[in-house]
């Protein structure tokens, strides 16, 4: 199989450390970089645009340039019958959307809108318990991901990324949009947003840092806070239900519930080596297996869509400073 791998930052490589350990794929990068060690001991072979690629007739593609990119992108590459993997988010805002979604359902198109943190083995777990009703009617919800942007990647100005520019895309809420895909998969979408974000930090950026997040859910409400300046980071997942609580941590990988009716602490899940590149290699092993078998995937691009439009209405939240419904954007 031949895949397109466009962009070379570092999801790109990650993206192409993890294709290179599979014998039966060549590897195609788009890139105005110039060739390196690592891509010539991953033995790919580079090309300009994106033209070139689909020249080559991959069998899929990997988006992984700058956010304002990605809808042209894939539009592009669905316009062509190739089927994709597309870092979140989808764009940074949602014009064109609407567009791209009619090609790919037109053309009956695999498409897998990047959900890593859906192969997290603490988040599956959650679904599970989630699914069964085990924690009851939920009361309440509490996600955060908090990290020091300039420790992401060291050995890069942070102020050149992506994250921390607005032509880019960047700022915490699409950068951090990971947080808002995993709720919508484990509760679905939700009624209305009340939130808050801008910049409260030193850093060098002209995006939001922090975002402080209310998303009201039919029966419960979830609080989602997200920023670019905590160390050291954390990342975690509570949720109170009426037979107890769960209580994630992403990072380490450790998962317990808590049994009110028993008043019993249960560890699920404990794994302080866990590697947090097997998320990735399970997404891509995924995506692979479904365009071979012409399946559709976890989160196709016509249902992840709905996960940006709940951040784009997050971001309208904000900056109008009031309650907004689901249907406003």
């Amino acid at each position: 199989m031949k895949a397109l791998v466009i962009g070379y930052g570092s999801i790109g490589r990650r993206h192409i450390d993890n294709l290179s350990q599979i014998p039966y794929v060549k590897i195609i990068v788009q890139t105005n970089r110039k060739s390196n060690s690592f891509l010539k001991n991953k033995k790919c072979e580079l090309i300009k645009n994106i033209t070139e690629g689909i020249k080559q007739k991959p069998d899929f593609a990997i988006i992984t340039n700058e956010t304002n990119l990605h809808l042209k992108t894939a539009t592009t590459l669905a316009q062509n019958n190739i089927p994709f993997l597309v870092e979140k988010p989808l764009s940074n805002n949602y014009k064109g959307i609407e567009n791209l979604l009619k090609i790919i359902r037109e053309k009956k198109l695999i498409t897998l809108m990047g959900c890593p943190l859906r192969f997290h083995p603490s988040i599956k777990k959650i679904k599970e318990i989630v699914e069964k009703k085990k924690i009851g009617k939920i009361y309440y919800v509490f996600s955060e991901n908090g990290s020091y942007l300039p420790h992401w990647h060291p050995k890069e100005d942070y102020r050149k990324s992506y994250s921390a520019n607005i032509k880019l895309g960047g700022g915490v809420l699409l950068t951090n949009i990971h947080e808002i895909d995993y709720l919508y998969w484990l509760f679905g979408k939700i009624q209305k947003t009340f939130s808050t974000s801008g910049k409260i930090s030193n850093l060098d950026l002209d995006v939001e840092d922090y975002a402080s997040v209310n998303l009201f859910y039919k029966n419960f409400m979830a609080f989602v806070h997200l920023d670019f300046f905590q160390i050291p980071k954390r990342r975690q997942l509570r949720i109170i239900g009426e037979n107890g609580i769960i209580d994630c941590d992403l990072i380490k990988n450790r998962l317990t519930f808590y049994d009110s009716n028993n008043e019993k602490i249960n560890k699920l899940i404990s794994n302080s080596n866990f590697d947090f590149n097997t998320i990735y290699v399970d997404e891509l092993n995924h995506f692979i297996s479904c365009v071979r078998n012409q399946k559709t995937t976890i989160n196709p691009v016509t249902v992840g869509a709905e996960v940006l439009k709940t951040v784009l209405l997050i971001k309208k939240s904000a900056k109008e400073k009031r309650m907004i419904k689901y249907n406003d954007l």
